[in-house]
């Protein structure tokens, strides 16, 4: 599948006007994923002046393949998904800015939002939803088919692979966990791990004695993945010889763990060992007036549904924050 990441782009939408930096914002949304965008739409509804900050609209669901398990959509791939949302939030209209990365935050009465080219913008409110990113191979392939066999959510997407030879890229608990998703259906999961021996819980790496279908490749690396439409091979390279091998392959699952990107409010808000922002049930931070909502925070399991429903919540928390100041 081809995606087309401008389909899903703020820039062009005439209901949308740049943010003021003359202007304190009621509440200000930093991020455009499921948990941003639905933010947005309960503090607009709430009458609230909100703008929103986005680096890369849809986040990780842009990237994903398939989607079976959104309520009220058999299927639907990521960036219709993003769309569907984007035009929820283009009937009411939203002060916006696409395409910055945050430099920092900071607290008190008003908060403040400082962007990677120097501008700053102010809000009675704030709410985190930057989500996660994946953490990438780097290597040659791997870009350009995203969405085309090289997936990062075995959740969602391992039902597309079903009857295909895959790779599955990492040791830990994430990779088991992709493998144990796959390994019922693919007819062959190939494991590419750059150490000596499997990272994950014992229980994960136990049960892959169940599979007659599960390799392993110790101390491999993957050197570059190809393809034309689709992932067609994954080329990997012995760390202890050097030599490199071709493995025929129809998807690729890269399971190297996620970075929240959270680094802009280190020393703001309470973090986790893994740099997730600590939230209580009702999305607030460690500090009054910063809401937090979705990846980027300790809620378990990160899926779309559960972002989304994170969003909502901290929209009415900050909304109700905002009207006890006025």
């Amino acid at each position: 599948m081809d995606f087309n990441l401008n389909a899903v782009s703020f820039i062009a939408e005439k209901n949308f006007s740049r943010l003021d930096i003359k202007k304190t914002y009621d509440i200000m949304i930093l991020g455009g994923g499921p948990a941003g965008l639905t933010a947005a739409v309960y503090c607009i509804r709430k009458g609230m002046s909100t703008g929103i900050i986005v680096n890369e609209v849809g986040g990780q669901v842009a990237w994903t393949s398939g989607i079976e398990n959104y309520m009220g959509y058999r299927h639907i791939n990521g960036v219709e998904l993003v769309q569907k949302f984007k035009e929820q939030v283009l009937q009411f209209g939203i002060d916006y800015e696409e395409g910055r990365r945050i430099e920092s935050v900071s607290s008190g009465p008003m908060k403040g939002v400082v962007l990677d080219d120097g501008r700053s913008f102010s809000s009675r409110a704030l709410i985190i939803a930057t989500g996660k990113d994946m953490r990438r191979l780097g290597v040659p392939g791997e870009r350009e088919l995203t969405g085309k066999g090289v997936a990062f959510c075995s959740i969602c997407d391992a039902p597309f692979f079903s009857g295909k030879r895959v790779v599955v890229v990492g040791g830990g608990n994430s990779a088991m966990e992709a493998v144990h998703d796959l390994a019922p259906i693919a007819s062959r999961v190939i494991i590419v791990q750059f150490l000596e021996s499997l990272t994950a819980d014992r229980v994960l790496i136990d049960k892959l004695e169940s599979y007659g279908n599960v390799e392993v490749l110790y101390e491999h690396e993957v050197a570059e993945i190809r393809g034309g439409s689709s992932v067609e091979s994954v080329e990997v390279r012995d760390r202890k010889t050097g030599k490199t091998s071709s493995i025929s392959a129809g998807g690729v699952f890269i399971q190297i763990g996620l970075v929240p990107n959270s680094g802009f409010v280190k020393g703001v808000v309470s973090m986790n060992g893994s740099g997730e922002i600590i939230i209580d049930c009702s999305c607030n931070t460690s500090e009054a007036g910063i809401f937090a909502a979705g990846d980027v925070t300790t809620v378990p399991f990160k899926q779309i549904i559960i972002a989304g429903g994170e969003g909502a919540k901290a929209a009415l928390s900050a909304c109700e924050y905002v009207m006890r100041l006025t």
